[in-house]
């Protein structure tokens, strides 16, 4: 997905900085924690445009669901034919889901994709066996379920670049999306989590009004699953023994769907 930005203004700028000052973070604070430099967080401040991907650690960093008076992408309309050609487009998920579905892993799968890079390069420039909790800035800490921590290493990011390269792979080749393992399913989740606040963004024409996902942005995804067992198990404060099948230790295994 090509960057899009959040058109910048003086109004907005202001409200980023007294936020700021309300957390009693000096810029430095908010741009390290936001995952910028301070000569841009200065930009942002000062009421110029934001990209798409950095919005999530402005919020983050400002305790913000979302930026207030956010105003759609700067650049050109989108459609969601620009979309249908993107490699990790569906059309068996948009014919089973509808079509925010499929726009949904498009956009996600390539934010997801950008913050594993990201995340990699930074536990890459440290010491063998440092996990991404001893990173300062990390793109998908938060986003990963807590009790396997010390476990997102990163060999733990290349086997999961490789599940999200995988279900691209099985795109192209005009087959259903199907989870195969708890990495596979986390893999799908996280896409969707990113696609979220992209999507509130981007002003992209070709949407229904009554697409189903309006209604539950998650739905799909628990419908792809046949079960909410991500959420139960992983993000719901359950402790797993190694014998779980959600357990870490299993996350790579393939598990599910094997008679199809």
């Amino acid at each position: 997905m090509a960057q899009r930005t959040v058109k910048g203004s003086k109004e907005l700028g202001n409200k980023i900085k007294i936020r700021r000052q309300e957390l009693g973070l000096t810029i430095e604070d908010a741009s390290s924690g936001a995952g910028v430099g301070t000569k841009t967080w200065c930009r942002y401040e000062s009421g110029e445009s934001i990209r798409v991907d950095k919005c999530k650690g402005i919020c983050k960093v400002l305790k913000w669901t979302s930026l207030p008076i956010q105003e759609k992408a700067d650049d050109e309309t989108l459609s969601i034919d620009s979309y249908r050609t993107h490699e990790a487009w569906s059309d068996e998920l948009e014919k089973a889901f509808g079509t925010k579905a499929a726009l949904s892993f498009a956009i996600g799968s390539d934010l997801l994709y950008d913050h594993i890079r990201e995340d990699m390069e930074a536990l890459a420039s440290m010491r063998r066996g440092t996990h991404i909790g001893q990173v300062k800035i990390s793109w998908l800490k938060d986003d990963l379920p807590e009790q396997f921590l010390l476990n997102y290493d990163y060999e733990f990011y290349y086997q999961m670049k490789c599940a999200l390269n995988d279900l691209i792979n099985e795109i192209r080749w005009k087959r259903p999306l199907v989870a195969h393992s708890v990495m596979q399913e986390l893999v799908i989740y996280l896409c969707n989590e990113e696609a979220k606040a992209a999507l509130e963004i981007l002003d992209i024409n070709g949407l229904s009004a009554d697409d189903p996902y309006d209604d539950c942005p998650d739905e799909w995804v628990f419908g792809l699953f046949d079960d909410m067992d991500i959420i139960t198990f992983l993000y719901s404060n359950v402790y797993l023994k190694p014998d779980h099948p959600y357990h870490f230790s299993h996350w790579t295994e393939n598990q599910f769907y094997n008679n199809k």
